[in-house]
């Protein structure tokens, strides 16, 4: 892994109030992989808003920060079994919550869906727009790019962030503006780490021209089944006499 430190943290709190006062204790674990000697256990605790005392497993020791603190972390320091305790929490509860979380949580993945569609640019130096639709993946970070003829595209291309669901999904657009030109391939790749190879989705114009092939031709066929049907009604009526029902 890069030298950059995780952004994932645990943070967990135990308050208590006495009166109109506030005492609480944080525990956290900061990590710059996931091997035991790149992960930090850090204790603090607090009254009020102030810090009064830290336990550091890089230091291996207690930090007072107040006069009440430095006393306590004086006294607790000279206790080996008190230091053998709080030491033995860097593996006993950083690395187990550690790889408890990165196996249920940041190995898990969902593949994205992709959709295209061709919508009316709003201004811009180009007639047409393309735009490649993404939801639905997990976790966050996606690679979205365009393809015209199997050549990547680098200009007239605009994306959104990672935008968030609110169910643990992302959804990702990215707009193409183009000229069409004949018999021309245009196609949307997207790379996730839940794909094994990435998926590119070609645009089709002849749905939409299919469509609207298909809604022109509903009320000439509708035409053509009445006028069969009247032809029908005539050579069949000829010669019939009309007798009312009693």
């Amino acid at each position: 892994m890069d030298s950059s430190p995780l952004s994932v943290c645990f943070l967990f709190l135990t308050i208590h109030f006495a009166g109109a006062f506030l005492y609480y204790e944080a525990y956290r674990c900061e990590f710059y992989s996931f091997d035991l000697k790149d992960i930090e256990y850090i204790s603090s605790m607090y009254y009020n808003k102030d810090e009064v005392i830290r336990f550091s497993s890089s230091l291996g020791k207690f930090v007072g920060y107040t006069e009440f603190g430095v006393k306590n972390a004086k006294r607790w320091n000279n206790d080996s079994s008190i230091l053998s305790n709080w030491r033995a929490q860097k593996e006993a509860y950083c690395k187990h919550n550690i790889d408890n979380y990165y196996q249920n949580t940041l190995t898990k993945s969902v593949q994205p869906s992709v959709t295209i569609k061709s919508v009316t640019p709003s201004g811009g130096h180009h007639p047409a727009m393309l735009v490649c639709s993404i939801y639905n993946f997990y976790p966050k970070h996606i690679k979205v790019s365009w393809l015209r003829n199997h050549e990547e595209v680098s200009s007239d291309v605009t994306s959104t962030v990672e935008m968030e669901d609110g169910d643990w999904y992302y959804q990702i657009h990215s707009h193409l503006e183009y000229t069409p030109r004949s018999g021309e391939k245009i196609s949307c790749k997207v790379e996730h780490v839940s794909l094994k190879d990435p998926i590119i989705t070609d645009w089709n114009p002849f749905w939409s021209t299919k469509k609207i092939v298909i809604g022109a031709s509903g009320p000439v066929l509708g035409l053509i089944w009445f006028l069969a049907g009247f032809i029908y009604y005539k050579r069949n009526a000829r010669g019939r006499i009309l007798v009312p029902s009693s």
